[in-house]
């Protein structure tokens, strides 16, 4: 018996670990380092926890990026969150969605900065979604929430270039 407490607390230690996803900070140029390296199709999401038709687009965007995962497509969701939420509000909203994507926090205040290293035609409203893939070439942004036809149609299009 007395084997067994200590197995299970190292067990429940273990699961607890596994469902608390860390949120790392980037900046805009790590971002763009992923794009040059990666030969996977990203979706970069830009999104924020108080933005109500940004969550409403990431169950969708979990799903495809799932769906589609056999042909390495990567979903990465960057938090455009205040500093005040980093990493405690965006940490519970991963976790109360049940997340298992790469989810960062984009530590940019400079919006004239670093949106145009995305699209030159952002504003900066959000959701805005980038499809991308290095190795084709193919590019396509989204300053909008996306219907899930969208989604997958654009994730079709981006492996197949």
């Amino acid at each position: 018996m007395k084997l067994r407490l200590p197995f299970l607390l190292i067990v429940l230690g273990i699961s607890f670990a596994a469902s608390t996803q860390t949120i790392p900070k980037w900046k805009i140029t790590q971002l763009e380092q992923l794009m040059e390296e990666s030969n996977d199709v990203l979706v970069i999401n830009f999104w924020a926890t108080f933005c109500v038709p940004c969550i409403e687009e990431i169950p969708d965007l979990v799903r495809y990026a799932g769906i589609y995962k056999k042909n390495k497509v990567q979903l990465y969701l960057v938090s455009l969150d205040l500093p005040s939420y980093f990493p405690g509000k965006i940490r519970k909203f991963v976790q109360q969605q049940k997340i298992k994507n790469k989810v960062v926090w984009l530590q940019e205040t400079n919006a004239d900065y670093f949106c145009p290293k995305i699209d030159s035609s952002w504003s900066g409203a959000i959701p805005a979604t980038l499809f991308y893939h290095k190795k084709t070439g193919y590019k396509k942004f989204f300053e909008k929430k996306l219907t899930p036809a969208e989604i997958e149609s654009t994730i079709k299009e981006a492996i197949q270039e």
